[in-house]
């Protein structure tokens, strides 16, 4: 599943494409896929709609038209193409949005668990899906302090809390076993067991991770790629996550499950 990273590059790429265009014609393959409203209403309020801005919130790509905004949860696999108005459609493609320079950006999914929800700008951030998704990594609000008051009650592993998106916004499997590796957290210890400098720590690494991910255009892993097939590298870059040995110490890497997430740690973790 792309994390923080791999959706601010896909928000990157949407915005040099699409900003600043209108919407003319909507068609829906799939209709699962919108999740706000039905099909002919999410149509009707969308068209006609100027595309503002375009940013993201944890996982989700906020796309901000005039009256709208159009939030996408790409899921496992979804991803956006572009191709002119008239070709055929493609394999895959379960949203076609087409604009007024004869352009549609496509939502493709293979396994059609994205979702897109068109909710009145206004109202954007404080309803669902996103009046309940924790800070971002760069968000001023995103400390030790806020982090160590959000788990100390909670007895679960510290692993499933660094994946609860209302407490950090972003951070999935991938880069939780980097952040936990680089410090020196075991993933099975107790949220609640985690101290105030260890906490500084999981905030120190979270912003190094992510920020150094997105600067690579994060982690090409497995089918997942950015739009239009921008692959990033920090995939080379993994210390332990997918790794037999860490790639800088080379010590040996262990797997297990927690939460049902594959989980990789080594033994000098506590």
């Amino acid at each position: 599943m792309p994390e923080k990273p791999e959706v601010m590059c896909v928000s990157d790429s949407l915005r040099k494409k699409i900003l600043k265009r209108r919407i003319t014609g909507v068609r829906v393959y799939w209709n699962n896929i919108i999740a706000s409203s039905d099909i002919p209403t999410f149509i009707n309020q969308i068209v006609g709609e100027e595309i503002r801005d375009i940013t993201t919130r944890g996982k989700f790509i906020v796309i901000k038209l005039t009256n709208y905004a159009l939030i996408v949860h790409l899921r496992m696999e979804g991803k956006f193409i572009f191709r002119k108005v008239g070709e055929k459609q493609e394999k895959h493609q379960h949203v076609e949005i087409i604009l007024d320079d004869q352009i549609s950006f496509r939502y493709m999914d293979v396994r059609k668990f994205g979702k897109m929800y068109l909710i009145p700008l206004s109202d954007a951030y404080n309803t669902f899906p996103l009046n309940n998704v924790g800070p971002d990594f760069y968000d001023d609000s995103f400390t030790g302090e806020y982090l160590y008051n959000k788990i100390r009650n909670k007895k679960i592993p510290i692993k499933s809390a660094l994946l609860d998106q209302s407490i950090i916004a972003g951070l999935g499997n991938i880069y939780v076993d980097e952040v936990l590796y680089m410090s020196k957290i075991d993933p099975r210890r107790s949220a609640s067991s985690i101290r105030m400098d260890e906490a500084n720590n999981i905030i120190k690494y979270s912003k190094e991770v992510l920020a150094l991910a997105y600067k690579l255009g994060g982690s090409t892993i497995r089918t997942f790629t950015s739009s239009e097939g921008v692959h990033g590298s920090f995939q080379d870059m993994l210390l332990i996550h997918g790794r037999e040995r860490t790639l800088d110490t080379l010590e040996e890497v262990m797997k297990i499950k927690i939460g049902g997430r594959g989980t990789y740690y080594t033994s000098s973790q506590k």
